[in-house]
């Protein structure tokens, strides 16, 4: 795929693709050393900022765009991980993507809940079993929900469905790269 952009209908609307556990040790070392630093955006919201309701289960419960820049060389695999470390029962997980080519960019608004996509990508479970996004919904109060984009030096071997603690241990040892967006939403 020469030109990096994969474009899927997804029920009512498009989505373009330019393309639980611990955090996984980087490669060569603790305190990720030499480890590249991945940018991390969106169009829907800025860092720190609110995330609009439309992204939310109170709202139409679609992904917010991303893009993300500065993958290193020697990138066999970008994994996607959301997740919410102030949820009353403990880290509650929203989205867990993994198995995206070196050179995907992002992923657009309104992303399908497929298990497996086109160029082979897979979604695992979020935190309600489902596959796919699942968006803020916080019972009270202001939380924090982390979008974080990894680079791995070899493939995670995982098979569809996978859940965010599976997706780390197969990341460890094994992230070049690493890159987060942290936006909030307060009920």
């Amino acid at each position: 795929m020469k030109s990096g952009v994969l474009v899927f209908a997804a029920g009512m609307g498009l989505a373009l693709v330019g393309c639980g556990g611990k955090e996984p040790a980087p490669v060569g070392g603790k305190g990720g050393q030499g480890m590249a630093k991945i940018e991390v955006t969106s169009t829907a919201f800025e860092p720190g900022a609110p995330i609009p309701k439309r992204y939310s289960r109170y709202g139409a419960d679609v992904t917010p765009p991303l893009a993300w820049s500065g993958v290193p060389e020697g990138t066999k695999e970008i994994v996607l991980i959301c997740d919410d470390p102030d949820a009353p029962v403990g880290t509650w997980v929203h989205w867990v993507f993994y198995g995206m080519p070196p050179g995907c960019t992002g992923l657009g608004e309104g992303f399908p809940r497929d298990k497996v996509l086109e160029d082979g990508s897979m979604q695992g479970k979020n935190s309600w079993g489902e596959i796919g996004y699942g968006g803020p919904q916080p019972p009270s109060g202001t939380h924090r929900y982390f979008f974080r984009v990894y680079a791995a030096d070899a493939p995670t071997g995982l098979k569809p469905g996978a859940t965010k603690g599976e997706v780390l241990k197969a990341l460890e040892g094994h992230v070049i790269g690493k890159g987060e967006l942290m936006g909030t939403y307060a009920k």
